[in-house]
């Protein structure tokens, strides 16, 4: 199966989040988190338990539909959503009020400048929106669901003439254009012989945070190290 795994940097906690160091061993990684999170709390939320609600209230029934995983798309803080599309929908060009990134985890999504033709992206692809930057996001098929992540909220659905440039640029990545590290190739992966069909693609990086996607085999019963104060994880497939 592929897992998505979200690393979030919550500022205002002044938390770093990195994947577990290569020169340390498991068990040690792991009394390193232990003894820095004195309470930690970890929590499974199942698809069939996402609440959802319009993404943006004031298109009405013609809005995506919004289902929040973690933080709060309304507030302040980091959040990570799901964001689901019906077959067809095409939005009218307009700004976020914040920059965001987004997985594709099911059907086929296409989110670019609005004279821009389709690309039209499928699961596994990725892809980021610029604060201030004028877009349209559309999609097609029977069901279409992206993951979408901020650093700091609220998430705003902003008009057209509000449009600015802040010097940042939209990244579309097709999930065919990934590059796949295993273990010979990244020293995340410690290697082993349950590791051979396991491996990582890197995203992003801001500071000293990161998301990469993390692709494992059926029957994976090896552990996922943090040794950060906060780690998320999302699956796709």
């Amino acid at each position: 199966m592929i897992i998505l795994k979200i690393l979030s940097f919550l500022l205002i906690a002044s938390l770093m989040i990195s994947c577990a160091e290569t020169t340390k061993t498991a068990e040690e990684a792991q009394t390193t988190v232990e003894e820095e999170i004195s309470e930690p709390t970890n929590k499974v939320v199942l698809s069939s338990e996402i609440k959802w609600e319009k993404l943006n209230p004031a298109r009405g029934d013609k809005s995506p539909q919004a289902g929040t995983i973690w933080g709060d798309r309304e507030g302040e803080v980091a959040t990570g959503f799901l964001t689901k599309f019906v077959d067809g929908f095409s939005s009218p060009p307009h700004i976020h009020n914040v920059t965001y990134r987004a997985m594709v985890i099911k059907g086929l999504i296409h989110n670019e400048d609005p004279e821009a033709e389709n690309m039209w992206m499928p699961a596994g692809s990725f892809w980021t929106q610029p604060v201030g930057e004028p877009h349209i996001t559309s999609a097609k098929g029977e069901e279409n669901i992206a993951y979408v992540e901020i650093d700091s909220g609220p998430y705003l659905v902003n008009p057209l003439e509000e449009a600015f440039d802040n010097g940042e640029r939209p990244i579309n990545i097709d999930k065919s254009n990934l590059v796949w590290l295993d273990a010979s190739k990244t020293k995340i992966i410690v290697e082993g012989k349950s590791t051979k069909n396991i491996a990582v693609a890197f995203l992003w990086e801001n500071k000293e945070v990161t998301g990469n996607l993390i692709k494992l085999p059926a029957n994976f019963t090896r552990e996922i190290i943090s040794d950060g104060n906060q780690y998320h994880a999302v699956m796709i497939n």
